[in-house]
């Protein structure tokens, strides 16, 4: 199978080449694919910067160029105090976005007019046995441009999507595009803090000591079975 896998930030990439023996490096829109084997599946691994654009942008860079049969976009998020909690990993079902309106006589809020709700990952992937474990959730994801970060930003979202799990800033970017070029999608975050509480900039300064290996070693058993 071929696979894309996103990533949003140095730190994450940094992480997932050492998975990919041997790669080799292109460029394609001045945005850098690593590709190469690991076991029975071609990869092609890529940075696309933080946000919705970046990751839009990202996304059909590298569906265009690889053509790959699924994409994984694998970060970090905030929790929500929804079911998950900090270094758990949210897998997400489903995406959408947060910070969209398109005014009264559009789409409700949250939806791209013309576009679902919700951007709904395949069940045979998030239903895969390697997600039956502890400290890993099903559940929503929603994205926007912005670090969620006190409690009336996350109580605004919760507005919305009361049974969100997860906030990030490009997950339903990439699904949008995806969607659009009928390449099935899922997001795989762990959880890096917990918008609202006094110390939640610091929680996600510290984070990274502790949780990269939560969501790849995830990713390399998924690798391993797809």
């Amino acid at each position: 199978m071929k696979i894309g896998i996103i990533v949003a930030m140095q730190k994450e990439l940094d992480l997932l080449l050492p998975l990919v023996k041997d790669y080799k490096s292109r460029t394609v829109n001045d945005i850098t694919l690593y590709e190469g084997q690991m076991g029975d599946n071609s990869l092609t691994i890529m940075q696309c910067g933080i946000g919705k654009v970046n990751a839009a942008i990202g996304a059909m860079t590298l569906i265009d160029a690889a053509r790959p049969d699924l994409v994984i976009n694998s970060g970090v998020a905030g929790g929500t105090g929804y079911g998950a909690k900090i270094l758990d990993v949210v897998v997400g079902d489903r995406v959408a976005y947060h910070d969209v309106w398109c005014g009264p006589c559009g789409a409700p809020r949250g939806c791209v007019q013309g576009m679902p709700q919700y951007f709904e990952a395949p069940a045979e992937v998030v239903g895969s046995k390697v997600f039956d474990r502890e400290g890993v959730k099903r559940g929503l994801i929603a994205s926007g441009d912005q670090f969620v970060d006190s409690v009336e930003s996350l109580a605004a979202i919760k507005d919305i999507y009361p049974e969100v799990m997860a906030v990030d800033m490009e997950s339903a970017a990439i699904a949008q595009a995806c969607y659009l070029k009928g390449v099935p999608f899922v997001s795989i975050r762990v959880i890096s803090d917990t918008p609202g509480e006094a110390d939640n900039s610091a929680q996600y300064a510290s984070f990274w000591d502790d949780a990269p290996r939560h969501t790849f070693d995830l990713l390399v058993s998924l690798l391993e079975i797809i």
